[in-house]
């Protein structure tokens, strides 16, 4: 639980009486939980856990210890300060205790865990966030991932490209040639990529460039249909068969699979995903026609028509599109990551055939597992009430300045100090022309303004945002330094 507020004295306060009740006829004991804070989370985790109270059906006492932030509290000074009441049932501490909860739980019998270092993200430990196995994290599709252009790249620049890729998550590098522009550099281009362990294959329907790639090391040809198929036979790898005709794409994709099967070519089936407003939703039927019509056939989808030619994040997309692959046991997704909004498609992807595949397999919606793809957005919204903005600013006693935001504007506050608005220079300049101001030297004002920003862009976003700590992007999520704390460690201790 992050701290947010009061500068009251230390307390225990029991919020209900406990109650005795019989354990007979069925009946439980009621649950008695004693949450410990500092002064600056008093308000807002009183707030929180009356509310929880209610709706979980525990008792509970709140006690707040003689400690302004209690990102700062130690193990050592907990244990000096800390009254557990006798009749608490579990121990809940702030979230920053996490390092050294082995120290207190050897030194406390009652049963002791860590809140999260927001307070508002306590309401996870009551049932909010589902529970995830420890099957989680498995995965069926295999990701392709394509290098476009190859013909254009170096050899060493070819490589550089794909261990980055297969670090993202990738499990193949596929080669893209140019139509037209024979590659005669494809085999040391192949080589290079197998000498360092990395499953390739080759996307071109030059049949020299395929048996050149081929006999190289490529074990995935990408594609085949009737006008090359003949050619397969000598390449001694799997290929992927589209259609001849995408508006009667089924007679020739099978008479293809029916030619490779005859001569034993294991192929990989791909009825071609178009772009939305040239056929995507009927594209999608083609898919589901072709499981209908090959039940056991391994099957692949190029998902990049939807990523790099939509102006839309791609992260929703690669997740929507991994979906349905998962559930028709679609097995392979070829994808780019070229155009800006869709740089990090295969990272995506990873956590993407993670997430679809740990629902299909538990028969349960994909939420509240993977806060990763959660990006733009965040997956709580909880902000702080103006009640406990406003508590807050009437208890603080010294001149350190907080940052907090409700659903409608920016709130900074320090003693005397109450300053709102949604404009960080608006609220600068207020704060300049206080006689409080004295205390504001260029670095501190840098940090204030760098800190506002991040406040002003939570606000516009609905975001969460916390004084000190990073807004989340999901995946995109950058550590910051805690300027604050270690000021405060000078001066709040």
């Amino acid at each position: 639980m992050s701290s947010s507020s009061s500068s009251s004295a230390a307390s225990s306060l029991p919020a209900s009486e406990p109650e005795s009740e019989s354990t007979s006829n069925n009946e439980s004991i009621r649950e008695s939980i004693h949450f410990v804070t500092g002064k600056l989370a008093e308000a807002s985790l009183r707030e929180i856990v009356a509310s929880l109270a209610s709706k979980q059906s525990f008792d509970y006492t709140i006690e707040v210890l003689p400690i302004t932030v209690a990102a700062l509290m130690t193990p050592k000074w907990l244990l000096k300060h800390m009254r557990i009441p006798s009749g608490a049932s579990r121990v809940i501490l702030p979230g920053y205790l996490q390092t050294g909860i082995d120290a207190i739980r050897s030194a406390i019998s009652t049963p002791i865990e860590c809140g999260p270092k927001d307070v508002r993200d306590l309401p996870l430990l009551f049932g909010k966030k589902r529970f995830k196995g420890e099957d989680y994290g498995q995965y069926s599709i295999e990701i392709i991932a394509e290098i476009n252009y190859a013909p254009r790249l170096t050899v060493a620049a070819l490589v550089e490209q794909a261990k980055v890729l297969i670090g993202d998550g990738a499990n193949r590098i596929d080669l893209g040639c140019e139509p037209g522009v024979r590659w005669y550099g494809v085999a040391d281009a192949v080589k290079a990529l197998c000498d360092e362990g990395i499953p390739t294959s080759i996307d071109t329907f030059d049949v020299w460039e395929a048996a050149t790639a081929t006999k190289a090391g490529s074990s995935l040809v990408l594609s085949v249909n009737k006008t090359n198929r003949e050619a397969s036979i000598d390449w001694g790898c799997e290929v992927v068969v589209v259609p001849d005709d995408l508006g009667d794409f089924m007679p020739g994709m099978m008479e293809t699979a029916e030619y490779l099967q005859k001569h034993s070519v294991a192929f990989r089936l791909d009825p071609i995903l178009e772009p939305i407003g040239c056929g995507f939703a009927n594209s999608l039927g083609r898919y589901l026609a072709t499981r209908e019509a090959f039940p056991e056939a391994s099957i692949m989808m190029g998902i990049g028509n939807i990523t790099e030619l939509t102006d839309c994040d791609s992260a929703g997309i690669n997740t929507l599109l991994l979906g349905i692959c998962e559930e028709q046991q679609i097995r392979s997704v070829l994808t780019t990551q070229v155009i800006a909004w869709a740089r990090s498609s295969v990272r995506e992807c990873d956590l993407a055939r993670r997430l679809v595949n740990y629902a299909v397999r538990h028969k349960i919606p994909p939420k509240h597992f993977e806060d990763r793809l959660v990006m733009l957005r965040d997956p709580s919204t909880t902000t702080f009430s103006a009640e406990a903005i406003a508590a807050l600013a009437q208890n603080i006693k010294d001149n350190n300045y907080r940052i907090l935001i409700d659903d409608k504007q920016i709130h900074l506050i320090s003693a005397g100090v109450h300053l709102r608005g949604a404009d960080p220079f608006e609220i600068m300049e207020q704060l300049m022309m206080l006689p409080e101001s004295r205390n504001v030297d260029p670095s501190h004002a840098f940090y204030l303004g760098f800190e506002l920003n991040k406040a002003l862009t939570a606000l516009t976003l609905g975001k969460r945002y916390e004084q000190d700590e990073s807004l989340r992007w999901g995946m995109h999520t950058r550590p910051e330094r805690h300027h604050r704390l270690k000021r405060g460690k000078r001066s709040e201790a």
